[in-house]
C-alpha cells in the first residue's frame, strides 16, 4: 500500500458515521458509481434504458430531511447535544431549534445518514421524522 493510501485511510478511520455516510453519497455522485451493491465493490451506474427505468428512477426518494417534531422536556439536554453533534450549530443555535420544535434540522442527506441522525436522535429521546 502506498503512503498516499494509508494517509487516507487513516484519515477515514477519524470520521463520524455520519461524516463517512456524507463521503459515500460525495464519492457516488462524483464518479457516478452505487455503493449500494454490497459485497464492498462499487459498480458504474448505467444508464436508463427504458421509460419504466427512468420512471422508477424518478420515484425512489435519494435525499432527505431530518424534521425534530418533539422534545420531551426531560431529554432536552440530551438532545441539544445530539442536535449539535448532527447539524455541527453553536450551543446557542441547537438549543433554538431544540426549542422550536417541529424544526427540520438537516435537509438533503442520503438515506443512511438520514436514518443515522434519525436513530441518534430518537435514542436521546426525540420524536423525528425523515421527510
Amino acid at each position: 500500500m502506498t503512503e498516499k493510501i494509508s494517509t487516507l485511510i487513516e484519515e477515514l478511520k477519524t470520521l463520524t458515521l455520519l461524516e463517512a455516510a456524507e463521503l459515500v453519497q460525495s464519492i457516488e455522485e462524483t464518479f457516478n458509481v452505487d455503493a449500494s451493491t454490497g459485497g464492498g465493490v462499487m459498480v458504474m451506474s448505467q444508464g436508463s434504458t427504458s421509460i419504466e427505468d427512468d420512471n422508477k428512477a424518478i420515484e425512489e426518494k435519494t435525499e432527505f430531511d431530518v424534521s425534530l417534531d418533539e422534545v420531551p422536556k426531560d431529554k432536552k439536554i440530551a438532545i441539544l447535544k445530539v442536535v449539535r453533534s448532527v447539524t455541527e450549530l453553536g450551543l446557542k443555535e441547537a438549543k433554538d431549534v431544540v426549542e422550536n420544535t417541529p424544526k427540520v434540522i438537516k435537509e438533503g442527506l442520503s438515506k443512511p445518514a438520514a436514518e443515522e441522525a434519525k436513530k441518534l436522535l430518537e435514542e436521546a429521546g426525540a420524536i423525528v421524522t425523515l421527510k
